[in-house]
């Protein structure tokens, strides 16, 4: 498989970006990866680069948006950072990722157990992560079950994964009322924004 060409990026859509995510995350779990030679693409890309979708996700080992989406080099941009919320620096870089740079879909990818969001149902407390937690800890307000302050806690892995999905909705939303040019983008047709859950423990990418 060759690496995006400006020309095969101007003939992608949201709707095809999406399809290409959701067909490599299928490659993914039957472990049936595209063939491609990655020095290859390295050499096809050296004078520039037309990805077609912008990830943003964790920053867990278990979650590399280009292995779970089966995806090579100049395909997608990915952004990553603890709990995958949105900042200022974040909506920056995706704004010139869809505006500039020409890409078809934001995607906020959450997972499933994730230790983020397991800390911010903690309420945890240390050092610098304190302020990315408190960042995440409007998501465990806004998910109202259960109602038991005693299980609102890490070790009610559904809750952290209701949490999670949440957070992933929140995000979207941040990005739609703090980004100007993406909800523009959004609103013409030109990007779709959409979020999407990563099951640690199968591989697959639902989106929501």
């Amino acid at each position: 498989m060759k690496a995006h060409t400006k020309e095969t990026q101007a003939t992608m859509t949201p709707k095809k970006a999406l399809q290409f995510l959701k067909e490599g995350n299928e490659r993914f779990q039957q472990n049936l990866k595209a063939n491609r030679n990655l020095l290859e693409q390295v050499n096809d890309t050296k004078d520039g680069q037309f990805p077609f979708a912008t990830i943003l996700s964790c920053i867990d080992s278990r979650v590399s948006a280009e292995l779970v989406f089966d995806q090579g080099l100049g395909d997608i941009f990915s952004i990553r950072i603890a709990g995958n919320f949105v900042n200022e620096d974040i909506l920056g870089s995706m704004e010139f990722a869809c505006k500039l740079a020409g890409t078809r879909a934001v995607v906020v990818l959450g997972h499933t157990s994730c230790g983020a969001v397991k800390g911010a149902c903690d309420h945890a407390r240390l050092g610098n992560l304190t302020a990315l937690i408190n960042k995440i800890e409007p998501a465990v307000a806004a998910v109202p079950e259960p109602k038991d302050e005693a299980i609102r806690n890490s070790k009610n892995l559904d809750f952290v994964d209701a949490v999670a999905v949440k957070n992933v909705e929140m995000a979207i939303e941040d990005i739609r009322n703090r980004s100007e040019v993406l909800k523009e983008m959004e609103d013409n047709g030109e990007i779709a924004i959409v979020g999407a859950m990563y099951d640690i423990s199968d591989g697959k990418v639902t989106f929501l």
